[in-house]
């Protein structure tokens, strides 16, 4: 089966705004926000045109054949074999990290998480009322190679007050896919402090060398799962963001309970869109996510070149999802490289300190071969000097 990976698809809709193309000038090339510029599976596009067809949108409820469409997946994908009553279903990964806080913390606890990370993580503690942690990564040993979890900085950072880990894996940005013996000593570390464990392992479809297969934290690590909310969803795979459907997968009874009573009021009924496309995700998407991961690799072997000849630019390769991380420090453009590229490149790029990094950028290379080719083209004239 064929798909269109190459086709550019006109995003700048007057009456279909998108936050990725729409928040600059229209001269911009957009390479920011994890949104990618690809059409989702057509079966997901064949199962939405068939529920919106039905004209009644109403209050929905999770359907049975959905948590069973996700348990297949997980065993099949991920070797872990889950039960249907650990999902509690949600509009998204990014509330259920602050609904974690919520049910499994007290205002002035701790929250730790490693950085560089996803800005969101770094805002849960504040946003409840709670105390914010972290910890660096261990940067690459030379240009090219991977982060490294450093664990001694992590326990260093842990104070009694400790009581949750935002963790994330595959890592966002610097997409890592962590090694066994990083995540052995993680867990040690873990049930050492008696923390809880929230692992959004949202890129965890999009692994990039051949052959890898993801492993959950709670799935690696059985005895742990008590401890471990898994969050998933379809929409980084997919590119169904907006349709704002995700799952916690919580295998202890009590954490269950507590989690779902932090959401009442909180969080708004099921999406009936959304879970729509989510099991047509699930149960039809696989072709249509391997044609897509053959196209993510070509863009990273397109990237890496360009970055090879960006003097003072340095990137390890993303071992999975379709970001980048480029440290700048030593590019010459100064403490904020990625308002220098905006303004120069007309480049839009995520600017590495709301990650707790600056100097450093992320680069979306979801984007067809032709728009990444032409917003490296306009990097090559500011970076390749």
């Amino acid at each position: 089966m064929q798909f269109d990976f190459a086709t550019p698809v006109a995003r700048q809709h007057p009456g279909w705004p998108s936050q990725k193309w729409q928040r600059y000038d229209e001269d911009v090339a957009p390479l920011w926000v994890a949104d990618m510029d690809f059409c989702s599976p057509p079966a997901v596009i064949e199962a939405l045109e068939a529920r919106v067809a039905h004209g009644v949108y109403g209050y929905g409820v999770v359907p049975d054949s959905l948590r069973a469409a996700l348990c297949a997946w997980s065993g099949e994908h991920y070797d872990w074999s889950i039960a249907p009553e650990w999902q509690h279903w949600l509009p998204g990964v990014v509330p259920a990290l602050h609904l974690a806080s919520l049910a499994f913390t007290a205002p002035g606890d701790g929250i730790l998480t490693v950085t560089p990370i996803y800005p969101p993580f770094l805002q849960v503690a504040e946003r409840t009322g709670r105390r914010a942690q972290t910890a660096a990564l261990a940067e690459p040993a030379a240009p090219g190679e991977p982060w490294r979890l450093d664990l001694d900085a992590l326990e260093a950072a842990i104070t009694p007050e400790t009581r949750l880990l935002l963790w994330c894996q595959p890592h966002n940005p610097t997409g890592r896919v962590w090694r066994a013996e990083e995540l052995k000593g993680l867990a040690a570390l873990v049930e050492r402090h008696d923390l809880l464990v929230v692992s959004d392992e949202l890129h965890c479809d999009l692994l990039l060398d051949e052959g890898a297969r993801h492993r959950p934290l709670a799935a690696r690590f059985p005895a742990l799962a008590k401890r471990i909310v898994t969050l998933w969803a379809p929409s980084k795979t997919f590119n169904l963001a907006g349709l704002t459907a995700a799952c916690a997968v919580i295998p202890d009874a009590s954490l269950r309970r507590r989690f779902a009573a932090a959401a009442k009021g909180l969080m708004p009924d099921a999406n009936v869109l959304g879970l729509v496309a989510a099991e047509a995700a699930y149960t039809q998407g696989e072709p249509w996510r391997q044609a897509l991961l053959e196209a993510l690799r070509g863009h990273r072997v397109r990237l890496a070149e360009a970055v090879a000849g960006w003097p003072g630019v340095a990137m390890s390769a993303p071992q999975s999802t379709y970001l980048a991380w480029l440290d700048l420090r030593h590019s010459g453009l100064g403490a904020s490289p990625q308002r220098v590229l905006l303004k120069e490149a007309r480049v839009a790029l995520s600017d590495g300190a709301d990650f707790g990094w600056p100097g450093f950028v992320r680069l979306n290379f979801g984007t067809t071969h032709a728009q990444l080719d032409e917003a490296l083209t306009r990097l090559d004239r500011v970076l390749a000097q």
